[in-house]
């Protein structure tokens, strides 16, 4: 019996046998989740709402049924924190630390499942790759953890208290996670900006892509001993992410410029509006009622979120380099030339017409669950319906308050789009794909007018 699953596993790809895992992740999830021990005396959690849970908490985007607080107990809260490790870090990073850690040989298969896992393009310096994530990733939310447990002394009674609420709010920042024990977000530390600087700082560094971090860290270690180059994916996703944020903070602020912010001062306008951008990208966390944003803003919101963060990074969405890929496509070709190039390198035309593929695959889904969740739900506002699929597709977790009452049919529909959203577009598409097959014959090549 185990010789035959050994082999039909073999016969899986990559990304294929990357989705079953995942897959499995979800339902052990789900089983921890319901498990007495991590509910609250007197509450009982529904398989759908506790599934709901789980998928939202391994794909790090935050969105669920019920409320967090009130359902799950302290145990509850770190079996969270332990499923937003395992989506923030990956499957497979934990996997091969455990490997390491027992003194297991790393071989070519689990190699490629990593490379599948982290979106990577070479199978070369994976394992070292993996342990400086692990690292790295461990100590952002130890400093955050210490640093936000010391200062919530000041807001809670006993010192566990407060580090508790200092840990889970530092490893659900660093994952882009978006889950709170507070019961409503961050909107209680509102008018404190030291702890909404350092949850964006976190919110960041989980978000801005692993690759990125690790190319800093090597940066200020080897610095001085030897010139250093950052690579091109660190140059262009880093650029992005900024113009991003920055665009976002003021798009957010010049939309609710004489609503929202009407009667806001110029220091409570920049942190809001700037806490909102950087958490659209993928974080889900929120200093305020996002009902109380125009519908303008909340659908330019949409816009981010569905834009998301870097690849491989925590978070989810068509990612930060897709979407620069292809605006930069269509500025090259505006000014007349078929090629990118952008800090003295030339992009690679595969990774051209991969992006423009991923973006078509990204609407297809993103259009279809608007349209089907809106038929599902037929009561619901269309810009309520289109936040909610937003924020699942580019897994942020953001909610204007409608997923509690959604029923089972649109709950389905999410968990679909966040477990998509954890594994990403182009690993969907190869899942679909399968093995690339080398083409023997070519025929004429014919015009056809386009636009």
């Amino acid at each position: 019996m185990k010789e035959t699953a050994k082999i039909k596993s073999l016969k899986l790809s990559t990304f294929q046998l990357i989705v079953v895992l995942y897959f499995i992740g979800a339902l052990l999830s789900t089983g921890l989740l319901l498990l007495p021990i991590a509910h609250k005396p007197g509450v009982e959690l529904a398989f759908i709402d506790a599934l709901f849970v789980a998928v939202s908490a391994l794909s790090v985007t935050g969105l669920s049924p019920v409320g967090t607080v009130e359902t799950f107990s302290t145990v509850g809260y770190f079996f969270i924190l332990f499923i937003l490790q395992v989506g923030g870090i990956g499957i497979m990073t934990l996997s091969s630390i455990i490997w390491l850690l027992v003194g297991k040989r790393i071989g070519m298969r689990e190699r490629q499942l990593i490379m599948a896992d982290q979106n990577r393009t070479d199978l070369s310096g994976l394992v070292k790759l993996m342990r400086e994530i692990f690292l790295l990733i461990l100590s952002i939310e130890a400093i955050g953890a210490l640093i936000l447990g010391t200062y919530f002394l000041q807001y809670y009674p006993t010192a566990s208290e407060a580090f508790l609420h200092g840990i889970f709010a530092s490893i659900s920042a660093t994952t882009n996670g978006g889950f709170d024990i507070t019961g409503q977000s961050l909107i209680v530390y509102q008018d404190d900006y030291f702890v909404q600087f350092i949850n964006m700082v976190l919110i960041v560094l989980g978000a801005i892509g692993f690759p990125v971090l690790v190319e800093v860290k090597d940066y200020l270690t080897y610095r001085g001993t030897h010139k250093f180059r950052f690579s091109l994916f660190t140059k262009l996703t880093t650029t992005v992410y900024a113009a991003l944020a920055i665009f976002g903070a003021i798009g957010i602020y010049l939309l609710d410029r004489y609503h929202f912010f009407a009667d806001k001062s110029w220091h409570e306008s920049l942190f809001y509006a700037t806490f909102q951008s950087i958490a659209a990208r993928s974080a889900g966390l929120t200093t305020l009622d996002l009902n109380e944003f125009s519908t303008a803003t909340l659908l330019f919101i949409s816009t981010l979120m569905f834009i998301g963060a870097s690849p491989s990074s925590v978070g989810g969405g068509l990612r930060t380099t897709t979407f620069a890929i292809a605006m930069l496509s269509v500025y090259f070709f505006a000014r007349g030339k078929n090629t990118i190039k952008i800090f003295n390198r030339e992009v690679h035309p595969i990774d051209i017409q991969r992006s423009f593929v991923v973006i078509t695959t990204g609407f297809f889904i993103w259009g279809g669950s608007i349209i089907l969740l809106s038929f599902l739900e037929p009561s619901l506002p269309i810009v309520k319906v289109v936040f909610e699929v937003s924020s699942a597709f580019g897994t942020t977790g953001s909610s204007l308050g409608i997923t509690a009452d959604l029923g089972t049919p649109a709950k389905l529909l999410l968990i679909s789009l966040m477990f998509i959203g954890r594994i990403g577009l182009f690993s969907l598409l190869f899942v679909i794909r399968g093995r690339e097959i080398k083409e023997s014959y070519h025929y004429p090549k014919e015009r056809i007018l386009i636009g």
